[in-house]
């Protein structure tokens, strides 16, 4: 089963996600901050990491430049309703998908199965 981090600050906006992606089969651990993240990262396996950009503590940008340090194989989405901080994170990670605020959840699943679909179609999963 495809496991996705989801670190996100914004508790509404957090369950939404996460009980939209367990519903499509995805399994997901989430936090509501990047710090909170890396323990999970050192100690579990993920397929991805999907954060929003502008949190707390330490921003999504820097906590993906982090996770590529420990998974490099990880896959990495932003969602963020700031278009600067867009630009920002296509530089940092320019392999990173980037999903902007305000997006329907049937639109962040179907992104997120697009990015594993080659996966699904091999039986690697």
């Amino acid at each position: 089963m495809t496991r996705i981090l989801l670190a996100e600050d914004d508790q509404v906006m957090r369950t939404y996600l996460t009980r939209a992606l367990e519903k499509a089969g995805y399994l997901v651990d989430a936090v509501d901050r990047g710090t909170a993240a890396l323990p999970l990262l050192e100690a579990h396996r993920f397929d991805l990491l999907l954060t929003d950009i502008v949190m707390p503590e330490m921003d999504g940008i820097e906590l993906a430049q982090r996770a590529a340090e420990l998974a490099p194989a990880m896959r990495v989405m932003f969602i963020t309703g700031f278009a600067a901080v867009t630009l920002r994170a296509g530089e940092a990670m320019p392999n990173a998908r980037i999903l902007s605020k305000p997006f329907h959840l049937r639109e962040l699943v179907a992104e997120v199965d697009r990015m594993f679909a080659p996966d699904l179609a091999s039986g690697h999963n």
